[in-house]
C-alpha cells in the first residue's frame, strides 16, 4: 500500500497537526497559523473560524466555512499562502484581508513610494527589520492599510504585486 499523495485537482483540508498529516510535505493548520504569528504577529484567534485547504503543490487556500475533504471544486475561499518552497509567501489577497492585524514585519510607505510599489517598481526604503516577505502598508483615510506583499533583500524592497493587479497611480499629498 502506497502513501497518500497530493492530488492537484481537488482541495484537501490541511491536517490539524503533523501527527495528523497523511501527505508528505503538506503544511498543517497549526504550522500555517504559527507562521503567520511568528512572521507577522497575527494572533491565532484571527483564524479561528477559517479552514485551510491545499490544492496543487503548496497552494494554500483559506475558507470561512467547512466542507467535506477532499472537495472537487475550481476554488473555495481565497488563495492565502504558498508553501512547499524554501520561504513561504503570503498572497496579496491574504495580506490585504489579514495584514491589518500584523504587528511586525510591516513597512509603511508614503504616497509616492506606495504608488511606485503598486506599479511594480522596486524601492530602496529606510528599513532596519528582517529580510524576507513584508506586509506593505500605506495610510489611507487615517488608517494603515495593507496594499501588498514586498520582498526585502539586499537593502531593496521588491514589489511582488501580481502583474495583473499593478496600477499606474499619481500620488497626491
Amino acid at each position: 500500500m502506497s502513501d497518500p499523495t497530493n492530488d492537484g485537482q481537488v482541495f484537501d483540508r490541511l491536517p490539524s497537526t503533523s501527527d495528523d498529516r497523511d501527505v508528505a510535505g503538506r503544511a498543517t493548520r497549526s504550522e500555517v497559523i504559527e507562521w503567520w504569528g511568528d512572521r507577522f504577529g497575527v494572533d491565532a484567534e484571527t483564524f479561528e473560524n477559517y479552514t485551510f485547504w491545499e490544492k496543487g503543490a503548496g497552494k494554500i487556500w483559506v475558507f470561512a466555512a467547512d466542507l467535506p475533504s477532499p472537495t472537487d471544486a475550481e476554488g473555495i475561499g481565497m488563495t492565502f499562502l504558498r508553501t512547499r518552497q524554501e520561504h513561504w509567501k503570503p498572497t496579496t489577497n491574504a495580506v490585504q484581508r489579514f495584514g491589518g492585524r500584523a504587528t511586525h514585519n510591516v513597512i509603511d510607505l508614503g504616497p509616492d513610494e506606495a504608488a511606485r510599489f503598486l506599479a511594480g517598481d522596486d524601492l530602496d526604503p529606510d528599513w532596519d527589520g528582517d529580510w524576507g516577505y513584508l506586509i506593505v502598508t500605506h495610510e489611507m483615510a487615517g488608517e494603515r492599510e495593507p496594499i501588498g506583499v514586498g520582498l526585502y533583500v539586499h537593502d531593496e524592497l521588491r514589489s511582488v504585486v501580481p502583474k495583473g493587479r499593478r496600477a499606474s497611480l499619481t500620488a497626491r499629498e
